[in-house]
């Protein structure tokens, strides 16, 4: 009776805060996560592995975090795949015009690595632990 294992898709252009986030999830729950550098990089394994839910740097060169996020909506395949943005300028300001996106929330990237977990579960609406 195993339990199945999410799999999160973390797309941001900083690999410190990549790796950070990468080792805080999966040492406080059961996910697999996926990273990548770049948005085109997570466009690729977004369709390619079909996560459960996409975190997202807002800023990246290139294909910054909302434009990423359109080519997301705009494929069929990637469409209904929850999206957290992550953004280092946690403006108020800025906040309504992220969430008018359509992301799932919202984060500042000074979270807490211990309970990060549990809140992408609550903002997901996962069970705690999966």
């Amino acid at each position: 009776m195993s339990k199945i294992k999410r799999r999160i898709l973390l797309i941001d252009d900083e690999e410190d805060i990549r790796e950070l986030l990468q080792m805080s999830l999966e040492m406080s729950s059961r996910w697999e996560v996926l990273t990548a550098g770049s948005g085109l990089e997570g466009l690729e394994m977004a369709r390619t592995y079909q996560p459960d839910a996409i975190i997202l740097d807002v800023i990246m060169p290139d294909m910054d975090g909302p434009m990423t996020f359109e080519q997301l909506q705009q494929d069929p395949e990637t469409r209904n795949i929850p999206v957290i943005l992550l953004t280092a300028k946690a403006k108020a300001d800025e906040q309504p015009r992220y969430t008018n996106l359509g992301v799932k929330a919202v984060l500042s990237k000074l979270i807490n690595p211990l309970s990060f977990a549990e809140q992408l579960s609550n903002i997901l609406e996962w069970p705690s632990g999966g």
